[in-house]
């Protein structure tokens, strides 16, 4: 395994991490497999921004015995209400919520404490001329979080935290896709499609963020790296090219400023087809031709499965009925595996209302409601 510096942090972080959002639809037994897995094989670092009881408990039972071999990206603001994840900088939901994740992972301190979720000019004002980022410098003073960070899908928002003087790090979604992207808080303009020329190969101003970063030591572990798995798969990829694994995470790993990867796994096997990065050879890792002539295409409408949408007032996952949707309408027929994990749901894409407040909240400008309406006609749900 190789390392890399995070930045201004100083801290040694192992290029490939783990991102942990999929462990909520794991066994206690398989998140501890799989970061057992992740440990012996040197990866050091794990995100957490998930709320969720029962899954920070469980990467507190893989932390147990090993907590100062991880380092550990716990978020602030990231709150669960009423059985939900909600996204909030209201201090009487934040404090106790991230009390919790201490608690719940069984330690007395966060590497690496994340402003969770910041995409919006308004958002950063708020945060930053309230008790929210006062409580973070406390945390950071008394040394219960040992660094100061963020994460934002947004380079503009990017460029305010590194003037502020006050973020040292952060995580940013990068991929090939999304790199195509202009940064803008009108989520219609942030996913167009009418790209022009000189933009096609990467915006300028995601480009200047990363050249920024790097300038600034600001070290930047990455969000989304295979963009929810549809960057592996041809029919699915926003590119209309499908990229290996280890592709895909040469592209993030050449970016200025990327220190770590932080990559979702449902198994150990899947870490050891991140694991094969490490002794790939050039030609193995060369993403260049594919890009290059691959079909331009936007990533507006497209679901990474990432949780941002909730909370639901119907409770429907909707990530899952998303993931199940887009892997059932990859074939001519629904596959009876698919269609058994959709009904396997709690709650289905039926119930949706169509309030459309989880359009609100998505990064990524999907059209959730219509999707609810098309999965529920093809799983007849």
């Amino acid at each position: 395994m190789r390392y890399r510096i995070l930045g201004k942090t100083g801290l040694k972080v192992s290029e490939i991490g783990v991102g942990a959002e999929w462990f909520e639809r794991h066994t206690t037994e398989e998140c501890v497999a799989i970061m057992k897995h992740a440990s012996e094989n040197g990866i050091n670092i794990i995100d957490c921004w998930m709320p969720g009881p029962q899954v920070r408990s469980d990467i507190g039972e893989g932390l147990k015995g090993c907590r100062e071999k991880w380092i550990v990206q716990g978020h602030i603001g990231s709150t669960w209400q009423n059985g939900q994840y909600v996204k909030t900088r209201d201090m009487s939901k934040v404090k106790p919520a991230f009390e919790d994740l201490l608690k719940r992972l069984g330690t007395d301190y966060i590497d690496l404490g994340m402003i969770h979720y910041v995409d919006k000019v308004d958002d950063w004002n708020t945060i930053m001329n309230s008790e929210f980022i006062d409580y973070v410098k406390d945390l950071k003073a008394k040394g219960i979080i040992k660094h100061i960070g963020m994460s934002t899908h947004n380079p503009r928002i990017g460029k305010l935290a590194i003037e502020s003087g006050i973020v040292e790090m952060m995580m940013f979604s990068v991929n090939a896709a999304f790199d195509l992207q202009a940064p803008t808080e009108d989520l219609d303009v942030l996913f167009r499609e009418d790209y022009e020329e000189e933009t096609f190969g990467q915006d300028p101003e995601r480009a200047e963020f990363y050249k920024l970063c790097e300038q600034n030591n600001i070290g930047l572990t990455v969000m989304k790296p295979y963009a929810g798995g549809r960057l592996l798969d041809e029919k699915r990829s926003p590119l209309g090219v499908a990229l290996t694994p280890v592709e895909c995470i040469h592209y993030c790993l050449t970016r200025p400023a990327v220190c770590a990867l932080m990559i979702g796994y449902d198994t150990p096997e899947h870490v050891d087809d991140a694991l094969r990065y490490e002794t790939a050879t050039e030609e193995e890792k060369n993403y260049a031709q594919k890009i290059a002539n691959a079909p331009r295409h936007s990533y507006r409408g497209q679901c990474t499965y990432c949780g941002h949408c909730k909370p639901c007032p119907m409770d429907i996952d909707i990530a899952m009925v998303n993931k199940f949707y887009d892997l059932a309408t990859m074939q001519e027929e629904v596959p009876a595996s698919v269609k058994e994990h959709y009904l396997s749901l709690d709650v289905r894409a039926s119930s949706c209302i169509g309030c459309q407040s989880c359009e609100e909240r998505c990064p990524f400008g999907v059209k959730i409601s219509e999707r609810m309406t098309k999965a529920a006609e093809l799983f007849g749900e």
